[in-house]
């Protein structure tokens, strides 16, 4: 089965795209799973020029998802502007962060259990340390009423995190 976002034949797996109904995913190879739960390459992405018309609504999500985190490249732009969806699929691409979706600083998505590292020196309130930069925070918990925060361990201490200052592993 082919990938469905760059149509790389390769093995695939499902990808259930946050949001939307509980069923509701796509079949994605390995390198564009890396790349939505990472950091993005830009050029690996213009295959969306010619996906994101595809009538799947959950294809058409995550293009216009990945084309919203490229927003920063001229061609990105373009296809977002161009790129059509029904109300209730742009409700759906628009409902990440707003449906209690926690992503980290780069936009990708964090589920319970995931490892993050910090990407900013954070002072602990109440625990008299600071956090710094680079630690790795395994093994995280999701604050469920809100999708800004999550909770990890560290330096043994069980803390609150802002997901803007982590970064997926």
């Amino acid at each position: 089965m082919s990938c469905a976002l760059c149509s790389a034949e390769e093995a695939t797996r499902f990808y259930a795209v946050p949001g939307g109904p509980d069923d509701a995913g796509v079949q994605i190879c390995a390198t564009c799973q890396a790349q939505i739960d990472g950091e993005l390459q830009a050029s690996h992405w213009r295959c969306l020029s010619s996906t994101m018309w595809t009538p799947e609504p959950a294809v058409q999500v995550l293009a216009s998802r990945i084309l919203d985190r490229l927003s920063d490249q001229d061609w990105a732009r373009d296809l977002a502007q161009q790129l059509w969806l029904d109300d209730e699929t742009r409700a759906w691409a628009d409902n990440q962060s707003s449906a209690g979706a926690h992503v980290d600083s780069n936009g990708a998505p964090l589920t319970t259990g995931d490892n993050v590292v910090l990407i900013k020196d954070l002072p602990v309130k109440g625990a008299g340390f600071t956090a710094k930069r680079g630690t790795a925070v395994r093994g995280i918990s999701l604050v469920q009423d809100n999708p800004e925060h999550i909770e990890g361990r560290v330096e043994g201490q069980r803390i609150v995190i802002l997901t803007k200052f982590v970064k997926k592993k």
